[in-house]
């Protein structure tokens, strides 16, 4: 008999069918299982789960796991909705999801770079009028988080032509960047950046990082890439910075409530960009070969996936 599987998520239905498909190709010699669709004695028995938006009174139920596989980079909200989980936690990492994000923080960097906004702004006004665009070389992308997905963009970034920096909460080296660190470092990136790249991880120390102190160090030509979460960034003072010309615009892709509602006022603002959570998607098909090498390793060489520091959150 195959070894079961829960998966647990409170997707739609097809993202579900999706999941699974990917999975049970992956791992056919395991039988992987909708938390519905699993009997009592399955739940106690579960040791390791799938999960993908889990409700939590469906984690609680598999009272003996030991760890689960997320199937997103973020495990924050996870952390939220199971502050005292006793099972570990292994976040997705994925070197496509990291290229992906690349691709994102380039694309949307070189949106502001070449005022694409602000043309768009002046078509719809049928205003013809050319704009000094500065070399790459002269704009200063300070990328904010200096993991796989930020060094995956600063080096995209670097080879196409920008002046990068980058911050961290502790001090790293790369080459061709010029990095900063802790509370000085990120006081000084700030203070010199063209256009600003969040892509940090959700935990206390980086809530509402981006304070009104930390976006008053800002100069009133810089712009904002948020690919992180919401909450780092104080989007109502964010707003009116841009609405009094103290910011000249921002790229936002992820929202405290998703879909955005349609009552925000961050939608009339022409000089932000809403995005519907597009930044990286996860691949599933490649998403489907980690999770399926985390869990044969478990149970053919008892090796335990790298798991998050529940502490820190990621």
């Amino acid at each position: 008999m195959k070894k079961i599987i829960p998966f647990v998520s409170d997707s739609n239905e097809d993202t579900i069918a999706l999941w699974l498909s990917y999975l049970g190709n992956k791992m056919t010699d395991y039988q992987i299982v909708l938390f519905e669709n699993l009997t009592l004695e399955q739940k106690l028995s579960a040791d390791v789960a799938i999960v993908a938006n889990p409700n939590p009174a469906d984690i609680a139920q598999l009272k003996n796991l030991i760890w689960v596989q997320s199937l997103w980079a973020g495990v924050e909200k996870l952390l939220q909705d199971v502050p005292d989980a006793s099972f570990d936690i292994v976040r997705m990492v994925d070197l496509s999801l990291a290229d992906t994000m690349a691709q994102s923080v380039l694309a949307w960097t070189l949106y502001l770079h070449k005022n694409m906004a602000l043309y768009k702004q002046q078509q719809d006004s049928k205003i013809w009028k050319q704009h000094r665009e500065v070399a790459p070389e002269d704009k200063n992308i300070a990328i904010l988080g200096l993991g796989n997905l930020g060094l995956a963009s600063a080096l995209k970034l670097k080879v196409n032509g920008f002046n990068v920096l980058g911050w961290g909460r502790s001090k790293k080296e790369i080459q061709g960047v010029t990095t900063y660190h802790g509370t000085l470092g990120l006081n000084q990136i700030l203070r010199v950046a063209d256009i600003v790249v969040c892509l940090l991880p959700l935990t206390p120390e980086t809530n509402n990082l981006l304070d009104k102190r930390k976006l008053d160090l800002l100069s009133s030509n810089a712009s904002i890439i948020n690919f992180a979460r919401a909450a780092i960034i104080d989007y109502k003072y964010l707003l009116e910075k841009i609405e009094n010309s103290e910011l000249s615009h921002a790229v936002l892709d992820v929202f405290d409530s998703e879909p955005l509602s349609e009552k925000s006022a961050l939608w009339a603002d022409p000089n932000i960009t809403i995005l519907p959570h597009i930044s990286a998607p996860t691949n599933m098909k490649s998403a489907a070969s980690i999770t399926a090498k985390h869990i044969n390793d478990f149970y053919t060489l008892g090796k335990k996936p790298k798991f998050i520091d529940k502490l820190k959150g990621y």
